[in-house]
């Protein structure tokens, strides 16, 4: 039999910035087993202790040191997977102060409860305000799940697991009367103490709970909602052999049937009285219970956060036994790629949270630590620049750029494309979508020589331009020049000749109505040629 297990010592994350994609960067720490981390719709973080505490990070990443709630006298913590497992705060809870828990209550039963924050202090709740919503016996001390979400539509949504010991012996995965090994969906604003969605998918099924929303499920831990198109995913932990991850589209009328204890993961555990596999939905992604990869399955979100452009769609998800996190996106119908992000080694990430903004933090139960999930910059990738004479190009897209010779800011050359002035070993560095400062690897070039054309001064601007540039020349002595403009096909669209003096000459290049794209101005005297390259936008 294998369960989660909260052991209690303290561990690092240790990282490797060569090989993973993310970094776990420690935002408070000092906490004592926490196990959930959920926010209210402002800027605070609230942290679930698995002891029956709930206390506040606020908006400067101070933890405030009063409890937000303390039902510790109510929570029966003792066993492994027993606690003050998930919080959620109600949609219209700026309003009303409502916020709903799951715990273990100390006969051992699984305990939905609402509760009430005090209109005079924001930052306190009042444990005797107490509304108990729903009570299930649990027969064992594990798999008691523990999480619970609103959806999109303003339904309370929670998990049971399916009672525990292992191999679900009483069949709750399958059994339709039965409350664990399922999702729940209730409406918590009608009803005494809650009322039953009209659309849930069992209502006019007599063989079946009420309050079922998806059935055949062993220990839903964690799950969440993508906040951006309403689909949930949910992190299920497996038996002995495969993990897994399950997903449900927002279009999704309810009533899936998941498959345990059927089936663990995609394939067969106890199939008798079972349908066959084409009946129940399969899980989108499953890893193996090996000691290399992990063997307890953390979900997560879909990150929908504005600092890291790099993990933007993807849903983030961890194994609490081996600290490696990955992520999930999809990859055509039907197809999904999982990519791992961190291998931290560390056996104590048991939950992820979202603050108002859809920034990700991750749970450390044995260190006490809460997490911010930030992108590794170092194993970003590099920009490449390349020359075409005098033009240094970089590649479009980051938020800025500046160009560097022999390692020193060049004045002014702050885009894309700049046309150097003088020979030597150039780099851009660049800010990408994740914040992270990136320089290319030195490219050295050879200037083209202006004096090769009788000329000591040359400059262009705007580059890139819209419909005109200006083009600025000086000399030596009065020198006729030929000035082209030619397309990326070759085709010369524009042209004349000019003498250039010591004086400056200044020229108005106009190519209205001319397509975006890369042009090349060419100056020629006596046979010879300077070329610089431009871009229309």
């Amino acid at each position: 039999m294998r369960v989660l297990v909260f052991i209690a010592f303290t561990c690092f994350a240790s990282l490797s910035a060569a090989q993973n994609a993310i970094q776990l960067e420690v935002y408070v720490s000092g906490f004592t087993q926490p196990v959930d981390i959920a926010n209210a719709g402002d800027d605070r973080l609230f942290i679930v202790e698995k002891a029956g505490y709930i206390y506040i990070i606020d908006g400067n990443g101070n933890w405030i040191p009063q409890p937000f709630l303390n039902i510790d006298p109510r929570v029966n913590s003792i066993a492994s997977e027993r606690g003050l497992l998930g919080l959620a705060f109600h949609p219209d809870y700026a309003n009303n102060g409502y916020f709903y828990v799951n715990y273990t209550n100390n006969d051992g039963n699984t305990r939905i409860s609402r509760f009430t924050a005090s209109t005079n202090n924001p930052n306190q709740a009042d444990p005797n305000s107490e509304l108990i919503l729903l009570e299930v016996a649990q027969p064992f001390s594990n798999h008691n799940a523990g999480d619970l979400n609103f959806g999109p539509d303003g339904y309370l949504y929670f998990g049971l697991g399916d009672g525990g010991s292992g191999g679900d012996p009483q069949n709750n995965g399958q059994t339709r009367t039965a409350l664990l090994g399922k999702m729940h969906r209730i409406d918590v604003d009608n009803g005494d103490p809650y009322g039953i969605p009209a659309d849930n998918p069992f209502v006019q099924d007599p063989t079946t709970a009420d309050e079922i929303w998806a059935l055949g499920l062993r220990n839903p831990w964690r799950f969440s909602f993508d906040r951006l198109t309403g689909d949930m995913w949910i992190g299920d932990v497996g038996q002995n052999s495969w993990e897994e991850i399950d997903f449900q589209p927002a279009s999704s009328p309810g009533g899936e049937n998941y498959g345990w204890r059927c089936y663990e993961g995609l394939s067969s555990y106890n199939t008798n009285g079972c349908s066959p596999a084409s009946q129940y939905r399969m899980p989108i992604h499953v890893y193996a219970n090996t000691s290399s990869v992990g063997c307890s399955v953390t979900g997560g979100f879909v990150y929908r956060g504005a600092a890291y452009a790099a993990l933007y769609g993807k849903y983030i998800y961890a194994d609490y036994c081996s600290g490696r996190f990955w992520s999930l996106e999809p990859n055509g119908p039907g197809n999904w790629t999982n990519t791992e992000l961190i291998n931290s080694t560390n056996s104590e990430f048991v939950s992820f949270g979202e603050d108002q903004d859809g920034e990700l933090y991750v749970a450390g139960i044995n260190s006490g630590n809460i997490y911010r999930v930030t992108v590794n910059c170092a194993a970003q990738p590099l920009p490449d620049i390349s020359a075409e004479d005098n033009v240094l190009s970089a590649p479009a897209g980051y938020n800025s750029y500046q160009w560097l010779l022999d390692g020193q800011p060049v004045d002014g050359a702050t885009d894309a494309i700049y046309t150097a002035q003088e020979g030597g070993s150039y780099s851009v560095q660049v800010v990408d979508g994740n914040g992270c400062s990136l320089t290319s690897e030195p490219l050295a070039i050879v200037v083209q020589s202006l004096a090769s054309l009788g000329l000591e001064s040359l400059t262009l601007s705007p580059n890139p331009f819209a419909d005109q540039f200006q083009l600025n020349m000086s000399g030596k002595e009065p020198a006729d020049i030929r000035i082209r403009v030619q397309s990326a096909e070759g085709k010369t669209v524009w042209q004349r000749t000019a003498q250039v003096g010591q004086a400056s000459a200044e020229f108005l290049i106009e190519l209205p109505g001319r397509p975006a794209g890369v042009y090349l101005l060419i100056l020629e005297k006596d046979g010879r040629q300077l070329t610089r390259q431009m871009v229309k936008q």
